[in-house]
């Protein structure tokens, strides 16, 4: 049954790289200035979609739609314009999810005294990482975003001739010295080594030193990265040598090959006691688990919680499985060019792995060891398409009821939103489903730009919303959307949404007005 998650995300308000305006709302062709230099302060919301993989008519996965809310926090960050603190320490409680505390009745006092609620937990970013086919550093992979540059090439780790798809978002080389034990590394999947590289790069780039992590309670530190298939070359394997014998079967097949083994294995190399588990469901799985671990923060059952997610998929049971649902763009001789969201001559998405992961912090803890803030969460929610088990709902019905809850518990109103980060798979029904389903929401915003990382590193399926989550914050940083590549020329189901007056604004100031 298809799912829905959306995720609100406050950025600074996006101008033209020309200082052009529009009258609609367009995808990110060129990069985008962000604010940052305005006159005025400017508040925007990023939403953060994550959308139904779709081929030829055929969703294969889930449906779905993934809330993560960021914002930056002012004065926290210099030489970064913030959000208005009034949104957050008002509107942006209403609505959300508290952690309350409910004071014991004494023995002879009545019922009539409450205690008035907790001051609701906030929760910050402080750390990320990610690793990607085009960088392996949230600064690197950024600045490629920035440049247009695509990661997507021919595949090289197996013989794919046979294929009809022999293209991906492939990680070339990855090295875990000083992150994983030889010894760990060698037997471990590499959905495994992915997660724990990324998870333990992002606990030291929000400045978890040695020293730091003596200091902490572990017991209130958790790890929740997900992965949407798990260990699938460990388990692959495994069916391999069971054809010779049971006895040539790696011991470590079945637990190596769930999905939760790589949160467990970081959480035990890190002796972190909190909530440790792992969420998967499909391409939503980084942003439920970011929510999540989130939320285990605001209810008070973490101060700390490693989240993201986590995906090694480009296998041959993996790329012949996608390529049985017809779902895979087969645009070989153009690897750069194969992933093109919205665009009219898509022919379906291209795979991806690797892994993102955030280091979510209560907003006082953070502030007691005076880490550097990147940005805040505000909320998000879960809803169901209860349509099908694959294709989406035809009127969009989940994901716009996902958004209209996740903008509801964040306190953001929809006029707030200026950038969304969208699904943006470069499948035909997909991307269609998903752009009506913004412009229902969104679709009077005269300040909202939309793009969609995955047209320059492919789908990272559970790892895509926790990869997505860091361009988001990365543009909260540097106050510049990238841009969406291969969008030469919009599906007809997107043009025909737009009047002549937004026709001419999209040619006339760099942006697809839809």
């Amino acid at each position: 049954m298809s799912s829905s998650m959306v995720s609100v995300v406050a950025c600074m308000s996006a101008v033209c790289e020309n200082g052009a305006k529009k009258d609609f709302f367009g995808f990110s062709k060129y990069n985008c200035k962000v604010g940052v230099g305005n006159k005025k302060k400017m508040r925007c919301v990023l939403a953060k979609f994550q959308y139904s993989k779709t081929c030829n008519g055929l969703s294969f996965c889930n449906s779905c739609l993934v809330s993560n809310g960021f914002c930056s926090v002012d004065g926290w960050r210099s030489g970064h314009p913030g959000c208005w603190k009034s949104k957050f320490s008002g509107s942006a409680q209403q609505g959300g999810i508290r952690a309350t505390a409910v004071p014991p009745v004494m023995e002879g006092e009545g019922t009539s005294k409450k205690k008035p609620p907790t001051k609701k937990r906030r929760v910050v970013v402080t750390g990320m990482d990610v690793i990607t086919p085009n960088g392996q550093d949230p600064d690197v992979f950024y600045e490629n975003l920035l440049q247009g540059i695509s990661g997507i090439s021919e595949i090289e780790s197996f013989d794919c001739s046979q294929f009809p798809t022999r293209i991906a978002g492939e990680i070339k080389s990855l090295s875990t010295a000083g992150w994983i034990a030889p010894k760990l590394s060698k037997r471990m999947d590499k959905f495994m080594l992915y997660a724990l590289t990324a998870g333990k790069k992002a606990l030291l780039d929000g400045g978890i030193t040695e020293d730091v992590m003596k200091e902490l309670n572990k017991a209130r530190c958790g790890v929740l990265v997900g992965s949407g298939m798990g260990g699938v070359k460990v388990f692959s394997d495994a069916i391999e040598s069971l054809r010779i014998s049971y006895k040539k079967m790696n011991p470590f097949c079945i637990p190596f090959a769930t999905t939760n083994m790589g949160s467990a294995m970081l959480a035990m190399d890190l002796g972190w006691m909190g909530p440790t588990y792992s969420i998967s469901t499909a391409c939503a799985t980084s942003n439920f688990c970011i929510l999540s671990a989130a939320n285990h923060i605001i209810k008070g059952e973490a101060d700390m919680m490693l989240s993201g997610g986590s995906e090694a998929i480009i296998e041959p049971v993996g790329l012949g499985g996608f390529v049985a649902c017809r779902a895979l763009s087969q645009r070989n001789n153009e690897p750069t060019k194969a992933s093109r969201p919205w665009d009219s001559n898509r022919d379906g998405f291209v795979m991806g792995e690797g892994a993102g992961v955030l280091l979510l912090e209560e907003l006082e803890h953070a502030k007691r060891r005076g880490a550097t803030i990147y940005a805040e969460f505000l909320g998000g929610s879960f809803t169901c398409d209860a349509y099908h088990m694959t294709e989406p709902h035809p009127k969009g019905a989940g994901v716009i009821l996902c958004i209209e809850k996740a903008l509801a518990q964040s306190g953001v109103s929809r006029e707030d939103v200026n950038y969304i980060n969208a699904h943006g798979t470069s499948t035909p029904a997909g991307d269609l489903k998903e752009y009506q389903a913004i412009v229902h929401c969104f679709g009077q915003n005269p300040e909202l730009r939309v793009n969609s990382t995955k047209s320059m590193i492919g789908h990272l399926l559970g790892a895509a919303g926790a990869v997505e989550a860091v361009a988001t914050i990365q543009a909260i940083r540097t106050g510049w959307v990238h841009p969406n590549i291969n969008l030469d020329n919009p599906d007809k189901g997107v043009e025909d949404g737009n009047n002549k007056h937004e026709k001419r604004a999209f040619e006339g100031f760099n942006f697809i007005i839809l």
